[in-house]
């Protein structure tokens, strides 16, 4: 028996649908109650009078947010069902569990009016197609918006209370752990310390993170990640891999929350977008928050050299990473007669072209100059500066390669004891196996053949790397040249011994 005036035959003759969600998988399994009132609409539909093999159920949506239809099975074959006529009543608990973001409310009530469908809560039974119904429910999902926007902000605020005190447990990157009283701690492995330490080291000798993944390959060294359960594991670098180190303000002790930004949902994607900011716009920032591996000034030049490498100088206004291309001052010369950046042009002969006003504006290229007069003078004036200066180059650089070294063969005997570790591990495992349950004794076996395999590897290349080696391999008279560098600088310059990249380098490093 129908105890509702609006139900009528018509409707009684379509199915009824009831839509259960629930928000969160945490509410999936804790909020037992909510979910047994929203399974109960079952006997709310027979009492308006539908029969019970005319009644179903959509519960697909659980442990799914009602703040956009985008990612909700459930309620997109509810929309279907209705536009095809075949629904005449839905059933929620309330208006909250069918949509909390009026852009999603307002056509499905549209629809139910058109399609002659009434839309049921715990409060009542309402038609869209009437004025008081798509009144009530218009105000019903305008107070389910709203009430999501005050729990988000009450949340958020909660947060940002946290993350200014530096207190807030965000996601450490490897390296880091969080021991049992939440204290941020260095990973006890000296391998993991050390590995990231030599990161840095190496970017710090040689600018580019192009170049701290040459030498990790050409050394044959891992580094360590940390899979979606928090376990280290090793695997080969890669670019982005050393970038994510290199740019995570953790490892200079910061406390960082803000660093992106996500953007509204747009019209090609309706999936929401992360936008990385710059410093200057970070949201929170807490130093010496961390034990750091290394100190903030170093990190914000490391930030500096990453930017300053980037490719697209021209329209950066940075000097882009030194290139083999026959101009000396590509990327840091500038128009005398506009103050824009000149690029290089090396169609036909090599050029410095100022065409920024012609890109902007497409007016006439400002000037271009022949470049080999404008180096030459360049070279003549670094050199003579140089003149004068005594400096022990050699010396120093065989100090640093030497240091270089020894922090390479700490990381291959480092990497040689873990794996020593893995291959008597995976023996005491399988002599722990009984011997007739054959399966998990072949698996064992397989692991132990696997990591005595890698340790074989490993420890061939290291007696490779082994081969005596000298770092003072440089001619006598290089070396001499390196010693007065002052003096002989411009017969080491023209005498093919140095790279047009070494010479750039050279010509723009502070003296």
């Amino acid at each position: 028996m129908s105890t509702s005036e609006l139900v009528t035959l018509q409707h009684l003759n379509r199915k009824a649908i009831i839509y259960i969600r629930q928000s969160t998988p945490h509410q999936l399994i804790s909020n037992q109650e909510s979910l047994r009132l929203q399974y109960a609409l079952r006997q709310r539909a027979i009492e308006l009078g539908w029969s019970d093999n005319n009644i179903e159920v959509i519960d697909t949506d659980l442990g799914i947010t009602a703040a956009s239809a985008e990612q909700r099975p459930g309620f997109k074959e509810l929309l279907a069902q209705v536009t095809l006529g075949l629904v005449g009543i839905i059933l929620s608990y309330d208006v909250t569990r069918l949509s909390r973001n009026c852009s999603d409310w307002y056509p499905l009530l549209d629809l139910c009016g058109y399609r002659g469908c009434l839309i049921a809560d715990r409060d009542g039974v309402y038609d869209p197609s009437s004025a008081n119904g798509r009144l009530l429910l218009g105000l019903k999902g305008q107070i389910s918006e709203v009430e999501l926007h005050t729990i988000r902000s009450r949340l958020s605020a909660g947060i940002l209370s946290k993350a200014r005190r530096g207190e807030l447990a965000l996601t450490l990157p490897v390296g880091l752990v969080r021991d049992e009283l939440g204290v941020v701690q260095k990973d006890p492995n000296r391998e993991v310390i050390n590995r990231i330490n030599l990161v840095f080291e190496i970017f710090g000798q040689r600018k580019s993170a192009s170049k701290v993944l040459q030498t990790f390959n050409s050394e044959g060294l891992l580094l360590p990640r940390r899979n979606r359960f928090g376990d280290i594991f090793w695997r080969k670098p890669s670019v982005a891999s050393i970038i994510s180190i290199l740019k995570n303000p953790a490892y200079a002790g910061a406390f960082v929350y803000g660093r992106t930004r996500t953007l509204k949902r747009g019209l090609v994607s309706n999936q929401p977008q992360q936008k990385q900011l710059p410093m200057a716009e970070w949201k929170i920032r807490v130093n010496d928050v961390y034990p750091a591996y290394i100190s903030w000034q170093t990190y914000e030049r490391n930030q500096a050299q990453l930017m300053d490498n980037y490719a697209e100088y021209d329209r950066n206004k940075t000097r882009g990473i030194p290139r083999p291309g026959a101009a000396l001052l590509h990327g840091i010369v500038y128009c005398g007669e506009c103050g824009h950046k000149m690029v290089v042009q090396y169609k036909g002969a090599t050029r410095y072209i100022c065409n920024s006003l012609r890109q902007q504006y497409r007016v006439p290229v400002c000037q271009y100059i022949p470049a080999d007069a404008i180096d030459e003078y360049v070279v003549n004036a670094f050199l003579e500066a140089l003149s004068v200066v005594e400096l022990d180059a050699y010396h120093k650089a065989v100090k640093t390669q030497q240091q270089s070294q020894e922090t390479v063969e700490r990381a291959h005997s480092q990497q040689i004891q873990r794996l020593q570790y893995q291959v008597a591990l995976a023996e005491r495992q399988f002599n722990r196996v009984d011997p007739d349950n054959r399966l998990v004794a072949a698996e064992l076996e397989q692991r132990w053949e696997n990591a005595l395999r890698e340790l074989k590897l490993a420890q061939e290349n290291y007696a490779q790397r082994q081969q005596p080696q000298t770092v003072d391999h440089l001619p006598k008279e290089l070396k001499t040249a390196f010693i007065n560098i002052g003096q002989r600088l411009p017969e080491l310059w023209h005498s093919g011994t140095l790279t047009q990249v070494q010479k750039k380098i050279s010509a723009t490093l502070p003296h």
